[in-house]
């Protein structure tokens, strides 16, 4: 029997504060207690959440210092015909970052450009070459967008060449700030301040709306703003609380209905469903956002902003059909890669258990798209990933991403590295660095000492964070009617999960050769239909078990019902081993243990070999997984004495 490997959270049920949240909001208990798992656990609190736009929002200049000096410094620019530069990035908030403030600066009647570093020569943020290159063809102001925080010397080397400078970014802070003319960066800001989780294009959004409404001209650019401020919000991965929440609510709203012949396209082209009133966050998630995601990973970043820039509806679908090819190029690449990546680990193999942090650089591997194949690595081995390829033109360098879990902090880790490292940046959950190939087994060494500071070899394994227990009769229209009610779900604030312990597998099967399709029953009889992708590795699923699940609509043939995605299972605690024990023969060491509810006795040498067999069965299985274990006659006088051992050992009879 094979399963994922997992650790399951389940929330404590607080019934007192449950009570009082139904009888405020109206709300399902089982739905009161998924808000109080997210620190809503006041009426005031559910109001808020249930209600975005009751909350009182404080002025942005209010919050941040700086944003009046940036508007001023905007004014000034566009007044006298200075010519503006903005300079972004090349992931989907560093491009809708630039394309927002594009539109708005044009409007507002600018003279502005822009310039995206290259990903593959340059790596991320503003240099140097660049201000250079701004300065030669008579900027005047720079508009950083998405990056700048950690660039103290090219702004530097800005300041002295005569140019002003605006940073927005919402990166976490170095130790020394650069000497900018202006910084707008939500971490700046008290962690209670609802624009704390602002993403860069959302720091370019209150720059443009203040900007523009300060010069009397907010008329007809609200909409696109806000579409695209919803695109890059949802797609950069930012948590959806406090203001994103507010505004992505307005957002969703507006974009299937977007006037940006772009975002039209991409719709389009990505088969969202016409019929939609609304989008939901899956939708940018899945579908928009990794076509904008991909052109910065392994193309060039100038289609995205032409698509998301462009009036010219044919312009729009031409861009959008690029956008298409290169993220199946880009699906394609990473798939290879991840192959490739696991082959390793699981060969060589790597460690990483010991290490507790999980390190593997390879040459030739596009570091366009490794950031995504460290987000899968964490899913499927639930560590820390740091994952790194050789530089084409300077084969001497590693460049690589990172990606985190709940309990370790990647750019504090990147820090603890910093003297090893050329350049890097990011935040608690990912972050990206360079560093000279000659420290790659010191690097290695030093993430190890940082993880061990924070990580118990039990957090090395995914994380499922469960709601509340429910039943399946409890899993009706109603109750998913009150989760879509809620959107946006995201980042910071989880679709929920529920579990039903006990559950018997009725029926299983593998379809499209990855996914499990199955019908599951509790005792009383009910029964609900459910999907599990990519688990076609843990087919056949054991008879009886527990279920961790998101609820789910499936339209088919004009009917709607409500299914289960399974994002985790384990054995019921009446299922597990009833008997353990450990055992030598021959001078060699076993360990053991009995299922009395699968009737299977298990017996696992040093090696990490299983040999697995039902009681009164002649066949068993043996080796290190069950789905490639060899079938053994235990019966032979080998195995026969394992078995008589093991059973003695477990006081079990014959």
């Amino acid at each position: 029997m094979r399963l994922p490997n997992q650790r399951w959270l389940i929330s404590s049920s607080a019934p007192e504060i449950v009570e009082q949240l139904v009888e405020t909001t109206g709300l399902l208990p089982i739905m009161a207690q998924v808000l109080i798992n997210r620190e809503i656990n006041t009426p005031e609190l559910a109001q808020v959440y249930l209600e975005p736009e009751s909350l009182l929002l404080p002025s942005p200049l209010e919050e941040f210092s700086d944003l009046a000096v940036s508007v001023e410094l905007l004014e000034e620019a566009i007044s006298s015909g200075d010519k503006i530069a903005i300079c972004g990035d090349y992931d989907a908030d560093g491009m809708t970052s630039t394309a927002l403030l594009l539109r708005a600066l044009r409007h507002l009647g600018a003279d502005v450009d822009y310039a995206i570093p290259s990903r593959m020569k340059e790596g991320y943020g503003i240099n140097t070459r660049i201000v250079e290159d701004f300065a030669k063809s008579g900027v005047g102001l720079i508009l950083t967008v998405d990056n700048g925080i950690s660039a103290y010397e090219p702004i530097a080397r800005a300041i002295d060449l005569g140019l002003s400078v605006i940073i927005t970014d919402h990166h976490d802070l170095p130790e020394k700030l650069p000497p900018a003319d202006a910084i707008l960066n939500p971490k700046l800001l008290p962690s209670s301040s609802p624009y704390r989780g602002l993403a860069g294009v959302g720091v370019a959004y209150i720059l443009a709306v203040t900007t523009a409404q300060n010069m009397g001209l907010l008329k007809g650019l609200t909409d696109q703003l806000l579409e695209l401020f919803t695109l890059g919000t949802i797609a950069d991965l930012a948590p959806l609380i406090g203001v994103n929440r507010r505004w992505l609510k307005r957002g969703l709203r507006k974009l299937p209905k977007s006037q940006l012949a772009g975002v039209q396209a991409l719709i389009q082209m990505s088969g969202v469903s016409d019929e939609q009133k609304e989008l939901k966050p899956d939708d940018i998630g899945f579908r928009l956002g990794p076509r904008i995601n991909a052109v910065g990973r392994i193309g060039d970043p100038q289609v995205v902003i032409e698509l998301l820039t462009t009036e010219d509806e044919g312009l729009a679908l031409e861009r959008a059909m690029q956008c298409e090819q290169i993220n199946q190029k880009r699906q394609q690449l990473c798939s290879k890669i991840e192959e490739e990546a696991v082959n390793l680990i699981e060969t060589i193999p790597i460690n990483w258990q010991q290490d507790r942090v999980l390190i593997i650089v390879q040459p030739h591997w596009h570091h366009g798209v490794i950031g995504i194949v460290a987000s899968r690595l964490v899913e499927r081995y639930g560590a820390p990933v740091f994952i790194g390829t050789y530089e084409e033109e300077e084969p001497d360098k590693i460049r690589g991403s990172a990606r985190g879990i709940e309990e370790f902090h990647v750019f504090e880790a990147l820090e603890f590295c910093h003297d090893l490292l050329g350049k890097y940046g990011g935040h608690k959950a990912a972050g990206g660095f360079s560093f000279p190939a000659k420290n790659l087994e010191a690097f290695k060494q030093r993430l190890s000492t940082f993880a061990h500071q924070c990580l118990k070899p039990e957090f090395l394994k995914p994380l499922v964070k469960i709601d509340a227990q429910a039943d399946f009769n409890q899993l009706n229209p109603y109750l998913y009617g009150q989760i879509d009610g809620l959107q946006p779900w995201g980042i910071g604030n989880d679709f929920p999960i529920f579990w039903t312990p006990n559950v018997r597998v009725i029926e299983q099967k593998v379809v499209g050769q990855k996914h499990l399709k199955l019908i599951l029953a509790q005792e009383d009889g009910t029964e609900i239909k459910a999907i599990a992708w990519r688990w076609s590795q843990y087919f056949p699923l054991p008879m009886c078990l527990d279920v961790a699940y998101k609820l789910k609509e499936n339209h088919w043939n004009g009917n709607t019902n409500i299914e289960l995605e399974l994002v985790g299972v384990r054995v019921p605690v009446a299922a597990q081993a009833t008997k353990k024990a450990v055992f030598e023969i021959n001078g060699r060491s076993y360990a053991c243990s009995f299922w009395e509810s699968l009737n299977e006795l298990r017996i696992r040498n040093e090696q990490g070999k299983v040999l697995a067999v039902n009681k009164g069965q002649r066949i068993g299985l043996l080796g290190t997984r069950r789905d490639n274990a060899q079938k053994i006659d235990v019966t032979q006088p080998h195995y026969y004495q394992l078995i008589k051992a093991a059973m003695a050992a477990l006081q079990i009879e014959k």
